[in-house]
């Protein structure tokens, strides 16, 4: 508990054995009241690692959703189990958990009601090793969406995210698509609701069994996100209406 809030951390897993253990080490489980893994169809024994690992709550998709779809089903149990302090972290190891202290402080606080692990800020992203072609498509991407959506934000495009109970219950998040572009789509459904989002900057790791998509993927999740950010201003401006911004 922090200030009274129910903090849980939810982990959208796919062929995560081999980083699990890691990650689930460095949750600092004296704030964290409740660990949330969400299997999507994995090909390795993820599953038994996540019981192995003492992981009370561990969903399984029987038929692969997607990371979107993944995230749906792990956001509804953390409203449903109470949560009001809910911290998305993947659990491949790519990003510290020792960031969720900090993380739990300011939505618990009361200061910001969203808060992003952004690799961008500082020099995390290209320090841990992030490939050049994603380093410079996100900050082309993030100029874009930034002048689209009229807000500012450092990226749009990490992983690692905290929200308050309020946030996940005015979004309609079970609305969006069920691909990778799931993550754009949240915060441009947030920054419409009128949420504010604070950003702390996230050290990241780029290593064999850290999760990434391929170049073709990535290709359609950014031809997704210029789609997202479109919708986002003709909704804006009362040129069209989407299903997504509707609570």
């Amino acid at each position: 508990m922090y200030q009274d809030k129910k903090v849980v951390v939810v982990l959208p897993a796919y062929n995560a054995a081999a980083t699990l253990e890691r990650t689930y080490a460095e949750i600092p489980l004296d704030v964290v009241d409740e660990v949330i893994l969400c299997d999507d169809a994995s090909r390795d024994d993820t599953v038994e690692v996540a019981r192995r690992l003492g992981i009370r709550h561990v969903l399984v998709h029987e038929d692969n959703k997607g990371y979107g779809g993944n995230q749906k089903s792990l956001y509804n149990k953390a409203l449903e189990l109470g949560g009001d302090i809910i911290i998305m972290l993947h659990p491949d190891y790519q990003y510290t958990p020792k960031l969720i202290l900090s993380m739990v402080n300011i939505i618990g606080e009361g200061l910001y009601p969203v808060v992003l692990g952004s690799r961008i800020l500082g020099k995390g992203a290209r320090a841990g090793g992030m490939p050049s072609y994603k380093y410079i498509a996100n900050r082309m991407l993030t100029l874009v969406q930034n002048a689209l959506i009229d807000y500012k934000l450092s990226e749009y495009h990490t992983g690692y995210r905290a929200f308050s109970r309020e946030v996940l219950e005015t979004i309609n998040y079970n609305a969006n698509s069920d691909d990778f572009v799931f993550d754009n789509e949240m915060l441009s459904q947030i920054i419409y609701a009128g949420f504010h989002i604070a950003e702390v900057t996230c050290p990241t790791k780029y290593f064999e069994e850290a999760s990434s998509i391929n170049f073709s993927r990535s290709v359609r999740y950014g031809l997704g996100v210029l789609r997202v950010s479109l919708c986002h201003l003709l909704q804006r401006r009362g040129v069209a209406r989407f299903e997504m911004y509707e609570s």
